[in-house]
């Protein structure tokens, strides 16, 4: 048999003081740690470190950045995490240019302002100038034109605001493809139909419809276009029913 090692307790006291010194001295560093970190961040909180320092912004097209960052009322001076975020995005949102807003803060100075643009579906055209004009009827008087270059629909005849912001909005739901055909819409109101407008297409049809569910009804313009021959001009008109017209009677 083998004879087990006896260890008398006057051993063990020292590696057992020994461990428990090792033992309190990570947990006194834990701690230390801890109380640093916490130093740290009431200094970066209370410091500039803390201050916006950058403002980034996207999907500006028709305003300039110096605009945005005004509007949502961000400055350098403001510490990142005391920013309201929600009313920063309200503030913006109120620009009749402007269908929505997000803040983001990207840590550790630096705060990003992402919005989304009413899109531009025409021109509206007063007298000799004319005006970019948006899904939700703003005119952009600020960004007038003398020439029309014919990258987006004339606006025409539309001398109430009511039946102009019926009109754009039927636009913006129109798919693009469609509204690059467009050369001109114009708001040709009877007795018997208010609604009613005509439009003048790139590829020389005319086109007889109605505001009412305009952009809906304009879905089935290319195929019809396709079922006519090359050398058909005439009026297509849509509506409940579709049906082309040409300008030869005979």
């Amino acid at each position: 048999m083998e004879k087990k090692k006896i260890v008398s307790i006057e051993d063990r006291i020292p590696k057992l003081k020994q461990a428990r010194k090792k033992k309190a001295n990570r947990r006194l560093l834990f701690y230390l740690s801890i109380f640093f970190i916490l130093i740290s961040i009431i200094v970066y909180l209370q410091s500039p470190l803390s201050h916006i320092r950058t403002i980034h912004v996207k999907g500006n097209t028709f305003l300039s950045d110096e605009s945005v960052i005004k509007q949502s009322n961000l400055t350098n001076n403001q510490n990142i995490w005391t920013i309201d975020k929600k009313a920063s995005e309200k503030a913006l949102e109120e620009n009749p240019i402007i269908a929505s807003a997000k803040v983001n803060r990207k840590l550790p100075w630096t705060v990003s302002i992402i919005i989304k643009e009413y899109e531009r579906v025409g021109y509206l055209q007063q007298g000799t100038n004319y005006f970019p004009i948006l899904g939700n009827g703003t005119a952009l008087q600020s960004m007038k034109q003398t020439s029309y270059n014919g990258d987006a629909p004339l606006i025409i005849g539309f001398n109430k605001e009511e039946y102009l912001h019926r009109m754009t909005k039927e636009l913006e739901q129109l798919p693009k493809a469609i509204r690059k055909l467009i050369s001109e819409v114009h708001w040709t109101p009877t007795k018997e139909n208010q609604n009613k407008i005509t439009l003048y297409m790139n590829d020389g049809f005319l086109v007889d419809a109605s505001i009412q569910n305009f952009a809906e009804n304009m879905k089935i313009y290319p195929s019809i276009v396709t079922q006519l021959d090359d050398d058909s001009k005439g009026i297509i008109h849509i509506g409940a029913g579709a049906y082309f017209e040409s300008f030869n009677k005979k």
